[in-house]
């Protein structure tokens, strides 16, 4: 016979002195938003949530593969339209109001953007990714066919869809970078980082990639805001398209959104833990061996088996 649960007294959360972490915690806050200029009650929710975004993209998954991303029980035919109708209305009205929690955000020291202004703005914004939508999936299925024909390990497409981790990867980040785009990074970071906590793989989602995309295997692959990413290209785990160096500006901080990361054009193979630093060009159909380290342009249809040994130092968090 199992013992009964003990309950605790009504007093137990003294025993941490709760009254008093509160107290401070509230303090701790209060300290922080003054510093950062930000109203101490401002009376509702400042920024996008995090979990509202993991459901919208769930839903937009869903809504894209309906048959292999959708609910179990759904069937091809007038209920799969029905399906996606219904789960893409509750999906943009939910990332409607995400959209106006960061342009809120955004415009709270600028006087001339009102509550109408960014009703507008948010409207706009989610129309305009509404509608990008049968391009992205057009795209997508370019790279589940891409990573068909590349794996020969995979039995079907279907098979790339439910169970690879770069196309889970490129799914958002081809969101993320519409997102990106159409004017709201905040959203599109979190939409990337959802997947980069899920599979390993972190595609900023400025990063531009063209179509028939594919990572195979994927763990610890890295791809740097301004990267250019051209078609049929293919990343093996833990490549790294990174920057070598970041510039600074008069008073010292570091330039953001200045070019920093490869281009790679088309049809280029880059194979494990290869590293590719700084604004280079990597030419069209060249391959990358393993674990080369590369800081320079190559031409096209190069085939680069082992690095060049350098010395070189790199400082301020070069190579990310």
């Amino acid at each position: 016979m199992n013992a009964p649960l003990r309950r605790l007294p009504d007093a137990a959360p003294s025993l941490w002195k709760l009254d008093d972490i509160v107290r401070d915690l509230r303090l701790a806050r209060e300290q922080w938003r003054a510093a950062q200029h930000r109203p101490l009650e401002s009376g509702c929710r400042e920024f996008p949530s995090r979990e509202a975004l993991r459901e919208i993209v769930d839903k937009l998954c869903g809504a894209l593969f309906p048959m292999r991303l959708g609910p179990p029980d759904l069937q091809q035919g007038p209920g799969e339209d029905f399906y996606v109708g219904h789960t893409l209305d509750s999906a943009l009205r939910s990332l409607l109001d995400q959209v106006r929690l960061e342009l809120t955000h955004v415009s709270r020291h600028d006087p001339e953007v009102d509550a109408a202004t960014i009703e507008t703005d948010a409207v706009a914004i989610v129309r305009q990714f509404a509608a990008a939508l049968p391009g992205i999936r057009i795209v997508l299925d370019s790279d589940v066919e891409a990573a068909y024909r590349g794996d020969p390990a995979a039995r079907s497409v279907d098979e790339i869809v439910l169970c690879y981790p770069g196309t889970l990867a490129i799914i958002h980040h081809r969101l993320a970078h519409r997102l990106y785009r159409l004017g709201v990074p905040l959203l599109a970071r979190i939409v990337a980082e959802l997947a980069h906590s899920a599979t390993g793989i972190d595609i900023h989602p400025g990063a531009r990639i063209g179509k028939s995309f594919f990572i195979d295997h994927g763990t610890g692959v890295v791809i740097g805001e301004t990267a250019v990413i051209g078609d049929r290209v293919r990343l093996y785990q833990a490549v790294t398209l990174g920057a070598k160096r970041f510039n600074v500006d008069a008073d010292g901080s570091l330039e953001k959104g200045a070019p920093r990361h490869p281009i790679v054009e088309d049809d280029v193979v880059i194979y494990a833990g290869a590293t590719i630093l700084g604004r280079v060009t990597i030419g069209h159909g060249s391959s990358i061996g393993g674990n080369v380290w590369l800081t320079h342009s190559i031409p096209p249809g190069s085939f680069l088996t082992q690095a060049v040994s350098r010395n070189e130092v790199l400082e301020g968090g070069g190579g990310i």
